[in-house]
């Protein structure tokens, strides 16, 4: 993989790369971006999809490195992490002495004393940021001392923007060799006008199978009442038109229609969301105009001018990009796809990312792509398409696993069970689950489609089970994983959460069960827009959509199993389709090479022969 990372950047083109865990790819990535940028002067972005992998990076894996490679090299190589801004606690925010100006009188007790707590560590804390705050707060309190960038006063106003958190780390980032990024900022940086990242030529995007997801999450926009009252709120005293009578109008609106895709937009509601747009602008003229000497006499005030003319700008913009979705022809061949959620948010997203990557992502850089799950169904191609990689510009690898996934472990599809259905687990699977557990001495990480099916197994098999439980939701997912991973015999059950980064090495996590095949809901609005898109292409929209979308999460959640070379055990599949439908040799070969079985009696001897192996002596 290093020598595979090395050329890419060397000749310039793309390089997907799937390497399972236990390859050390952090290293073999860093290593010649390190080369690279100390060659060409350069900086070289790191992206991940989470916070946890970026720790270790910087953490661990760099500093480590770095060390080591000190006496190979010219200079010792330096880097640098970059965050979005309200990751960082915001000094002008925190500067009053009373937490209760900050969060209101009323509830100055655990988050007054929460608040307190930031308010000292912001006087020893080198970094701000949020992640070196132990214990950490709720995102409710941490939202009441950090700053978006649009709420930000700007450096140059702010009357501590010369020792803001956020400004620093940027200025630390602005000349090292190696920048440690997220998916959402690197989004942000190709997609805007700013500069927000370094300047520079190659890109290195690990855990590149939640990219997709992330970059169309930064892509979506939202409008909810509440957004438009609040932003009247903001703009009464400064002198703004009133959005009060609007916001009420949209509101009604909406209740009207169900929540779903939008396929075709009537007049009334054209009318209503253009006077909308057109409000939205007029509010943002009438603050924007500043009273004569007000940035000097009041910066503070002006600042807060300037930045709510521009939240109401992008306000503005995504009215109008909604009503573009149906201005001319037919709305299912437009970019953008619209629908409404629960709750009253009407919402925009693109209905592919596959332009923006291509243009903004492929188009400027050199750009190497990196996981654990990337080869769908055996190949590349799939999540290639889905980014927007211009054909014959892109190499790709699969450095396989230090594993032997064929001898440590068993994929079990219990063909014995009905079709999963609507209403909840059947009897017959809550019950398979349990001899499962059972012959595996507890040691079990279920995953489940739904938080309703989680909780039903739960509830059914705490009684029975002579082993702790614990629950997605009753305790922090990081508590619940450090529970599991301490209490050999216990077994952890939870949804989408757990299906991906859970890292459990060891006899603790023996046995993985997933209790259905994870298709995306079929109501879901944007991924019906991108199926049926591909339908109208001539290509299978179910099988670049949906089975795409399923393969992805299964290799994730079998992924968990194996997690050291000493690993064994067992990953069920309480779902037969996986073994009488035509897409299931696609979900198949999306996973790890185990040993296969549709024999109950097998598995469960399997598992007991594992427990004797393990149990001391």
């Amino acid at each position: 993989m290093a020598e595979a990372v090395t050329h890419a950047l060397d000749s310039g083109r793309h390089l997907a790369v799937q390497a399972g865990t236990g390859t050390g790819k952090s290293l073999a990535y860093l290593v010649p971006a390190i080369r690279h940028a100390q060659a060409t002067e350069s900086t070289v972005i790191i992206s991940t999809a989470t916070i946890a992998l970026q720790r270790q990076l910087v953490e661990r894996d760099l500093p480590r490195l770095a060390a080591a490679l000190a006496p190979e090299l010219e200079a010792t190589p330096t880097f640098a992490i970059m965050k979005g801004r309200a990751n960082y606690v915001c000094l002008n925010k925190i500067s009053a002495d009373d937490p209760a100006a900050l969060i209101g009188e009323e509830e100055l007790s655990w988050r007054g004393r929460a608040v307190q707590r930031i308010h000292e560590w912001a006087q020893e804390t080198d970094t701000g940021d949020r992640d070196d705050l132990d214990p950490g707060v709720p995102d409710e309190v941490w939202r009441g001392v950090s700053v978006s960038a649009s709420e930000c006063l700007g450096a140059s106003r702010c009357p501590h923007g010369e020792a803001c958190f956020a400004e620093l780390a940027r200025q630390a980032a602005a000349d090292v060799d190696i920048v440690v990024t997220n998916h959402a900022l690197l989004a942000i940086d190709a997609m805007s006008d700013a500069t927000i990242l370094p300047e520079h030529d190659v890109v290195v995007i690990d855990e590149a199978h939640e990219l997709d997801a992330r970059i169309t999450s930064v892509s979506t926009e939202q409008i909810t009442a509440r957004a438009i009252a609040a932003a009247d709120k903001r703009a009464q005293p400064l002198g703004g038109s009133s959005l009060s009578d609007l916001a009420e109008e949209f509101s009604t609106l909406l209740s009207g229609y169900a929540p779903g895709r939008w396929s075709d937009m009537d007049d009334v509601v054209k009318g209503h969301l253009t006077a909308l747009a057109e409000g939205l602008q007029h509010t943002k003229d009438s603050i924007a105009r500043a009273p004569e000497g007000e940035a000097t006499a009041d910066p503070e005030r002006f600042a807060e001018r300037q930045n709510l003319a521009n939240h109401l700008t992008d306000m503005a913009q995504a009215v109008v990009r909604i009503l573009d979705v149906f201005a001319t022809g037919n709305p299912a061949e437009q970019d953008d796809v619209v629908w409404l959620e629960e709750g009253g948010t009407l919402a925009v997203a693109p209905l592919s990312i596959a332009q923006l990557l291509r243009e903004q992502l492929f188009g400027e850089n050199t750009v190497v792509l990196t996981s654990a799950t990337l080869a769908l169904g055996g190949r590349f191609d799939a999540l290639a398409a889905q980014w927007g990689m211009p054909k014959g510009t892109w190499d790709a690898l699969d450095a396989g696993t230090p594993f032997d996934p064929g001898a440590s472990a068993i994929l079990y599809t219990a063909t014995h069970l009905p079709q999963p259905g609507r209403d909840g687990l059947a009897p017959e699977a809550i019950e398979e689950i349990y001899q499962l557990i059972m012959a595996a001495g507890g040691r079990t990480l279920g995953l489940f489609s739904s938080r309703r099916a989680a909780e039903q197994a739960a509830q059914a098999l705490r009684p029975r089970l002579p082993f702790d439980l614990y629950l997605q939701g009753e305790d922090s997912i990081s508590s619940l994983v450090e529970k599991f991973a301490a209490n050999e015999n216990s077994c952890l059950f939870g949804t989408l959460t757990l299906w991906q980064g859970v890292d459990v090495p060891g006899p603790a996590c023996s046995l993985v069960i997933i209790d259905r095949i994870p298709f995306p809901r079929p109501d879901d609005p944007l991924l019906q827009a991108r199926a049926e898109a591909a339908q109208a292409a001539g290509r299978n929209g179910f099988m670049e959509v949906s089975a795409t979308h399923a393969a992805l999460l299964m290799a994730q959640g079998a992924g968990r199993l194996l997690r050291s070379v000493n690993d064994r055990g067992v990953v069920a599949v309480l779902d037969n389709r996986l073994e009488t439908k035509r897409y299931g040799g696609f979900l198949k070969a999306s996973l790890p090479r185990f040993w296969q079985s549709t024999n109950q009696q097998t598995v469960l001897a399997a598992l007991q022969r594992l427990v004797s192996r393990e149990q001391p002596r």
